[in-house]
């Protein structure tokens, strides 16, 4: 009975081990959750930060883009377009032409973004303009300016007149005011295009420097003896020689026509700015009476050269020199006006003329 409770308490407490080791392992288990759960909110911490920062990359990533395209649509969309337009600079007879052809070409146009090569390619077939501006008001006004070229001068050609702008383009004969300077031609090019002939383009690009007030004082430019040379309503020769520095050449006329002097002076040689002559002379003479200008007598009135010299000083600003060389065949010659550089070679006796190199 003894050897019964003994193995029956050994048993027992066989018995009992495992559920001491069971109750350990739980305590231990207990003790680590704490530890899991820190360590499974710190990877839920660490990947919600990944995510954001990823997140915001993808933001500055793409943003731009979508803001970008927006901003292109907004300046593209009816939001802008220009409705309210106003076309000023547009004249002669193609004037209205001109307005239609820009207004239609600028209408629904982004006021924020002016297509400029439309609005050229709108007015492409009218050789006057030689360029547009576009002037936008947010958000739906336009101003737009034509800059025209102006007729320099007539180009005849078996008596047909063809405007021609100073930089050599061709106009057409709507534009030939009966007023333009003349220059002959011995063909018609084609309206837009540009002159061939070098001399008539010299000529051109002579007549199209006139002063604004001289405009209806010029009656045709030719090649003569003396190079190129314009012959003004009133009978006066003026001597250009070629078309290098025609402004300076203009002024030099200006100085010789305000000296009292060169009152009832035949022609003028302005060939070298610095050194600007008036005189008379038989082929000056000769000249005035073929070129069909000045009064039957040859001989240019004196009245009206005052005229001609008040309109060049209304025309400009300061004479090219501070005097001119006055020649007639009972005074000889004086000067006073200095060209630097290298002085005329010679002079003609029978003309009172400056020779000029090349002249």
């Amino acid at each position: 009975m003894d050897r019964s409770f003994a193995a029956g308490s050994a048993r027992g407490r066989a018995g009992r081990r495992p559920s001491r080791a069971r109750g350990r392992g739980g305590a231990g288990g207990l003790a680590a959750a704490p530890l899991l759960r820190d360590g499974l909110a710190r990877l839920r911490t660490e990947l919600s930060a990944h995510r954001r920062l990823r997140l915001a990359l993808s933001c500055l990533v793409v943003a731009p883009a979508l803001l970008g395209g927006g901003w292109t649509w907004f300046r593209h969309s009816s939001f802008v377009g220009a409705r309210q337009i106003r076309v000023s600079g547009a004249g002669g007879p193609e004037g209205p032409a001109i307005v239609a052809a820009l207004t239609d070409a600028a209408h629904g146009m982004s006021t924020l973004a002016p297509n400029h090569g439309a609005l050229m390619a709108a007015v492409a077939r009218f050789p006057q303009v030689s360029g547009v501006r576009a002037v936008p008001s947010f958000p739906h006004g336009m101003r737009i300016v034509v800059l025209e070229r102006a007729p320099a001068g007539a180009l005849v050609v078996s008596g047909l007149r063809t405007a021609v702008a100073g930089d050599g383009v061709v106009l057409g004969p709507a534009l030939a005011a009966s007023t333009l300077p003349t220059v002959a031609g011995a063909s018609v090019p084609a309206v837009g295009t540009h002159l061939s002939n070098p001399l008539v383009l010299e000529a051109m690009i002579v007549l199209g420097d006139v002063p604004r007030a001289l405009g209806g004082l010029v009656a045709r430019a030719y090649v003569g003896p003396r190079g190129l040379t314009v012959a003004m309503r009133n009978g006066l020769i003026v001597y250009f020689g070629d078309a290098s520095r025609p402004h300076a050449k203009w002024l030099s006329l200006v100085s010789v026509l305000a000296d009292p002097g060169s009152a009832g002076a035949s022609y003028v040689d302005v060939r070298l700015p610095g050194r600007p002559a008036a005189g008379f002379g038989a082929s000056a003479l000769a000249e005035t009476r073929l070129s069909g200008t000045g009064p039957a007598g040859g001989h240019p009135a004196e009245s009206t050269i005052s005229a001609l010299a008040a309109g060049l000083k209304a025309g400009t600003t300061q004479p090219a020199t501070s005097g001119a060389e006055t020649r007639s065949p009972s005074s000889g010659e004086t000067s006073s006006g200095s060209e630097s550089g290298s002085a005329p070679s010679g002079t003609e006796a029978s003309e009172g003329a400056v020779a000029t190199p090349g002249g």
